[in-house]
């Protein structure tokens, strides 16, 4: 693993107490009920081996984004069954993540037992990376152990400043499965190997998008962003997303990409709709001929077949982004038929690593999950990765 980092399977966690960060930052329903548990059931087998052990288990992590101080609605009293039915037992909850009953709770634990700790995000200090309050957390445990690769891009309190209190700290198996997946795609490649680019932003993807030029052989983009380059190529957009900054830029990319003889592949014609509705009026265009007042919100089938042959041919695949606003029935085909096609390259014994976010909400919702070779819990942390930054709380855990 990077960096030199050691896994919890290098310690005995017998009789020691593991203060573990774990990304719990779960949606919620309208009832304050966990409706997507991923995130908590990617911890479980780092906790269950700390338990199996003779261990205990410290858990902490942040909700949401409280406004400073105490909200109930971002409470982790809220995911407390979640956590219990996912590892099997039943768990303590602290209703601070420091202080006296944080502190009195921790040391009463005994060996096998699991204490969740209230929301680190109601302390502004944890964003900021504080490091007395770090120390707070840090005397609640022996051990550290940071599995909450989906934070490790930020210098918080808990995720990186903390680690400078432990003599032994150690990466857990969600961490270090993010990090040995995301080195595939970034080592040596098997070829061909394809990134497919999509969401909103050409803005959010600018250094991925330039690092996969020096990487891959084909690049494919979609969703959003697309409609930027059919602007700058002179097409007409409509009222489609547009960040008219960046048609210079695309331009650019476009050269570089020719230069470097990497195959940048376009969308070929739209879906489009009169308004962003799933009721909405649709058409078909070719690209780069949306009228005025319409928008696009998805690919049209001939891309899908056009993406789905690149996909085919490739043994490495890098997907971030939907191609579609895919959580909207009308518009979601393109996405779906990109998880499809990558699926069905998997099977064809293809690597492919899905990062994060939406692609892995939207290989989720049709059902791919289990078809592609791994799922990232982390879509800025691996963006941040794969742009060749260091992650601080990768960074921490170096001996």
């Amino acid at each position: 693993m990077s960096f030199n980092v050691k896994n919890v399977d290098s310690l005995n966690f017998a009789s020691k107490k593991a203060l573990i960060r774990v990304d719990f930052n779960v949606p919620l329903d309208e009832q304050l009920h966990v409706s997507d548990d991923t995130r908590i059931q990617a911890a479980v087998p780092t906790i269950k081996k700390i338990l199996k052990d003779g261990g205990s288990a410290i858990l902490m992590s942040h909700l949401g984004r409280p406004k400073g101080g105490t909200e109930d609605k971002y409470s982790l009293k809220h995911i407390v069954s979640a956590v219990e039915a996912a590892l099997g037992q039943k768990i303590s909850f602290a209703s601070d993540c420091i202080g006296e009953e944080a502190i009195q709770k921790a040391a009463q634990l005994a060996s096998g037992e699991v204490l969740l700790l209230e929301n680190l995000r109601f302390y502004k200090e944890e964003e900021k990376g504080d490091e007395a309050f770090a120390a707070k957390l840090a005397q609640l445990g022996d051990v550290y152990v940071n599995d909450a690769f989906g934070t490790a891009h930020r210098a918080h309190a808990s995720t990186a400043v903390i680690a400078a209190n432990f003599s032994q700290k150690v990466a857990g198996y969600l961490m270090e499965s993010e990090l040995t997946n995301a080195d595939k795609v970034l080592g040596n490649p098997e070829r061909p190997y394809t990134g497919i680019m999509g969401g909103a932003k050409i803005a959010d993807k600018i250094l991925i998008i330039e690092r996969l030029l020096e990487k891959v052989d084909s690049l494919i983009i979609g969703g959003g962003m697309s409609y930027t380059f059919a602007k700058a190529q002179g097409g007409t957009i409509g009222t489609s997303l547009l960040e008219a900054d960046k048609l210079d830029f695309v331009l650019e990319l476009m050269e570089k990409a020719k230069a470097k003889g990497v195959n940048l592949i376009l969308p070929i014609d739209t879906v489009i709709a009169d308004d962003f509705s799933n009721t909405a009026n649709q058409g078909l265009v070719n690209k780069g001929e949306i009228p005025d007042n319409w928008m696009g919100l998805d690919i049209g089938p001939k891309t899908r077949e056009l993406f789905g042959k690149v996909i085919l041919e490739s043994k490495t695949i890098l997907w971030n982004g939907p191609m579609g606003v895919f959580e909207m029935e009308s518009f979601d085909k393109g996405t779906k038929a990109i998880a499809e096609y990558v699926a069905k390259a998997t099977r064809n014994g293809a690597f492919s690593l899905i990062g994060g976010g939406d692609s892995a909400a939207a290989v989720n919702k049709f059902g791919y999950t289990d078809q592609v070779s791994y799922v990232s819990t982390g879509g800025g942390a691996l963006l941040e990765h794969m742009e060749g930054k260091v992650l601080p709380g990768v960074a921490a855990l170096a001996e």
